[in-house]
């Protein structure tokens, strides 16, 4: 049959091995850059475990002259005016006018700030120190629940068995945590960790979804959830009295492990997802371990070592996968 008048042959595109190579080339510097993406972001958040976990040796210093919501409230003060500071300067102030950002940023503050730092304070009020920190070891668990349902991020089996892993570091690494049971603290523990858990997958969700800016969006909801955590200081405890010393320690605090250890965090929170940088918090357990055992002279058992190989070896199975 003859072709129909009028009507143009179809186009046909062929390849040549060339394009094929030149294609599979571009593919794999992309891979390269994704992994040299996530490798940078796994450092960064490594990085700012370890300065969180110096804040345990700050803290414990800085406690024997201040409550602790007075030394928390003091701390995210002075790390936010640096932070605001910054984004004024360099003109990274969010759409204060728009109230969906200001609603945005009032909740990350509220569940990352007041709820998550604020009511860890007063948890200690009700528990001891082991336990409250026994409870938010497993935070991972409510981030991979709410990573699911909010940003469709789920584990590999081998990210499942990591969490698992990791998990059963944390229970062997305290012994008898609830050796002083409140049901009030443990509910109160529980929703700092429901708070910091909402927080992670919330900023995720904002940073791989919007434009906003990483500097001005981290720096002015640490701003609003610290206004409601200072208030709610100075109801409780009034002004205090703060000695030079103790300002020194609340400013290192401030400006490094809260202002500097936020902005690398949430950074590093657009390339990886929120259970997997959230597993990394658990290494503060073998990184506060080694601290306090070097610094404050706390013993490192047999039973410490082993659940700290058992925490690393769980994170070392969660973030295993994407790094092939």
């Amino acid at each position: 049959m003859c072709p129909e008048v009028g009507k143009a042959a179809p186009t046909r595109f062929t390849f040549k091995a060339d394009d094929y190579v030149a294609l599979i080339a571009v593919l794999t510097l992309e891979r390269r850059d994704m992994q040299r993406d996530r490798v940078f972001a796994l450092m960064e958040a490594c990085f700012v475990t370890f300065l969180w976990s110096s804040s345990y040796i700050l803290v414990k210093i800085g406690l024997t002259q201040l409550s602790p919501l007075i030394l928390v409230s003091l701390r995210y003060i002075a790390g936010s005016v640096v932070l605001v500071t910054l984004a004024v300067l360099r003109g990274e102030i969010p759409p204060l006018k728009d109230l969906g950002t200001i609603l945005k940023l009032s909740v990350l503050g509220f569940s990352g700030y007041t709820m998550a730092q604020g009511l860890q304070c007063l948890g200690l009020f009700y528990l001891p120190a082991v336990s409250v920190t026994f409870i938010l070891n497993f935070t991972p668990i409510i981030v991979l629940i709410l990573g699911g349902l909010f940003l469709q991020e789920y584990p590999t089996r081998l990210q499942v068995a990591g969490i698992t892993l990791v998990m059963a570091g944390a229970y062997l690494f305290f012994q008898d945590p609830f050796s002083e049971v409140s049901l009030t603290g443990v509910a109160i523990t529980l929703l700092s960790g429901f708070g910091w858990a909402a927080y992670l997958v919330l900023s995720r969700r904002l940073f791989i979804k919007t434009k906003a800016s990483l500097l001005g969006s981290t720096a002015f909801s640490m701003g609003f959830g610290t206004v409601l955590m200072a208030v709610g200081a100075y109801a409780f405890e009034g002004l205090p009295v703060v000695s030079p010393s103790s300002w020194g320690i609340i400013l290192w605090l401030g400006v490094t492990n809260t202002a500097l250890a936020f902005f690398l965090w949430n950074h590093a929170l657009q390339k990886l997802e929120a259970f997997e940088i959230s597993i990394l918090q658990n290494t503060m357990l073998v990184q506060i371990s080694l601290l306090s055992w070097v610094f404050l002279g706390e013993p490192l058992t047999p039973r410490k070592g082993l659940s700290m190989l058992l925490v690393f070896a769980g994170v070392l199975l969660v973030q295993l996968k994407k790094l092939k």
